[in-house]
């Protein structure tokens, strides 16, 4: 299918030049854009876009393009601060707007434009934007630069935020209703960074696995690595991993009332690695340290809490010699700032509150349970996570929402939600149900005014729904009420 595709490139200065015959095209209220300033950068293409021919670099995201309606896409370059260069994409639908603006998150160390993210909001009628962060590609040696690193922790995503919004209001020339914030993992991070340090730019926020306690986050992560190289004998590998699964399956599955290969609540169960036969001593203590979570051996503290019982399948590429990329390139340059430091040399017992306060000057961290300034503003924030998640401990979420609680009381009551995902690995996947449409979910919220307190998820196969499954509010539980289908969300309930 021929695409057209109206590009205006702009000049240093900023100046553009385009006939009269383009400006006069049916695609002219996107090219019109062109005549905006930005206040904190450049605008460096305009391209309009018919229906399904968008052409991703990278051949990102496979068929879902292939769906997109005819959108206008913007791209600029923000520079806050001399240093800085965040680029952001800003995609416009050209009809169905349904005036909301929606901002997607990023994963790992970013580095790109979430084009897939942008494309799931687009199809939804949404005016969507995303950002590189300020840096380009998903290595880690942008974080030894105090200003990028700045622009990875906060600053791009509020600047490509207010940018989208002027864009949005300038080309509809209607009213925006609605902001929102939509990620995952590092995504997570950056929706809770924008609770409690922009309260005023979101609406609503969705936070799913968020990585948001760097320093603790990775001592985690590397505590794993460092009982496999510091236990002289240890042998663990993916059987050793399955046998124990099974053990906790077979004592803990039909909790529920239900033997479905899914735990609905991984913190009740009982089993024990001491109840796998084959595994010796050595490997039954090591496993136990894995479940509770990196521990400061002179007081005793939990640093960062440990996986859940269930998880046990997707801990092949935590457990094991060689630490996780991002955790020793986080611990590596921005901890510690040394790119040839040794996560062999990470103390467990150093003063971690004298780290966290660093790294929070840094904005690296969103870990402040006060977002009273964000509700008070309306804002309301929906966290989930899976409960088999490998990465991120599920109850660091758990935490987070009890501390957000216990914080702003009341205030929080009708305005933040979690939503726990039974046998879910990291952001999605695995054996249970993660297949829901959040901001869906959000928007309804936001203009319906009640709080969800249960979301049917279903589970999906080749792309066809298999099952599906109430997720319920934390802290209730979806129960079979013994009757129907167990396959059927609507024969549970949330207890």
């Amino acid at each position: 299918m021929l695409k057209t595709l109206i590009k205006i490139h702009f000049l240093v200065s900023g100046l553009m030049f385009f006939s009269s015959a383009l400006a006069q095209s049916p695609n002219s209220s996107c090219l019109e854009l062109s005549s905006m300033t930005l206040p904190n950068g450049l605008i460096t293409s305009i391209e309009f876009i018919e229906a399904g021919t968008f052409d991703p670099p990278a051949a990102r995201g496979g068929d879902i393009y292939e769906n997109l309606p005819d959108l206008c896409r913007v791209s600029a370059t923000l520079s806050p601060i001399e240093e800085s260069a965040i680029q952001i994409e800003v995609w416009l639908p050209a009809e169905n707007w349904n005036n909301r603006l929606v901002a997607v998150g990023n994963g790992g160390l970013a580095g790109s434009i979430s084009y897939s993210a942008l494309a799931e909001a687009l199809l939804q009628g949404y005016a969507a934007v995303s950002t590189n962060t300020g840096h380009v590609g998903g290595t880690p040696e942008f974080l030894l630069s105090e200003a990028r690193l700045s622009d990875f922790a906060h600053r791009a995503v509020h600047e490509m935020t207010l940018t989208a919004k002027q864009l949005v209001n300038s080309h509809y020339q209607s009213a925006l209703r609605f902001t929102y914030f939509n990620g995952c993992s590092t995504g997570g991070r950056q929706a809770l960074t924008a609770a409690q340090r922009y309260p005023q730019d979101f609406d609503g926020i969705i936070a799913g696995a968020p990585a948001n306690s760097t320093v603790r986050m990775t001592m985690q992560q590397l505590w794993n690595s460092r009982i496999v190289n510091d236990t002289p004998g240890l042998q663990l590998d993916a059987t050793d991993f399955e046998n124990l699964h099974a053990s906790v399956m077979a004592s803990c599955d039909a909790l529920d009332g239900l033997r479905d290969g899914i735990i609905e609540n991984p913190a009740t169960c009982p089993a024990e690695p001491a109840d796998v036969l084959v595994l010796n001593q050595l490997e039954i203590e090591a496993i136990q340290k894995i479940y509770q979570g990196a521990v400061n051996p002179d007081t005793g503290e939990v640093i960062f809490p440990g996986f859940a019982k269930g998880s046990e399948l997707g801990w092949t590429a935590m457990v094991r010699a060689e630490p996780f990329g991002y955790s020793s390139a986080m611990q590596a340059y921005v901890v510690n700032q040394d790119p040839d430091w040794d996560f062999m040399n990470l103390d467990f017992s150093r003063d971690l509150s004298v780290l966290d306060q660093r790294i929070n000057s840094l904005g690296m961290q969103a870990i402040d349970p006060d977002i009273t300034d964000f509700i008070e503003n309306g804002g309301k924030l929906l966290l989930y996570h899976g409960w088999n998640d490998p990465l991120i401990s599920p109850f660091n979420s758990i935490n987070y929402y009890n501390e957000v609680l216990a914080t702003t009381g009341n205030a929080a009551s009708d305005s933040v939600r979690l939503f726990m995902m039974p046998a879910v690995n990291h952001c999605s996947g695995g054996n249970g149900f993660d297949t829901w449409n959040k901001l869906q979910e959000l928007d309804a919220w936001l203009t319906e005014g009640d709080a969800p307190e249960r979301i049917d998820a279903t589970r999906q196969i080749d792309g066809e729904i298999n099952a599906s499954r109430p997720l319920c509010a934390y802290p209730q539980v979806a129960v079979f009420t013994g009757n129907g289908n167990p396959g059927e969300a609507t024969n549970f309930e949330c207890r």
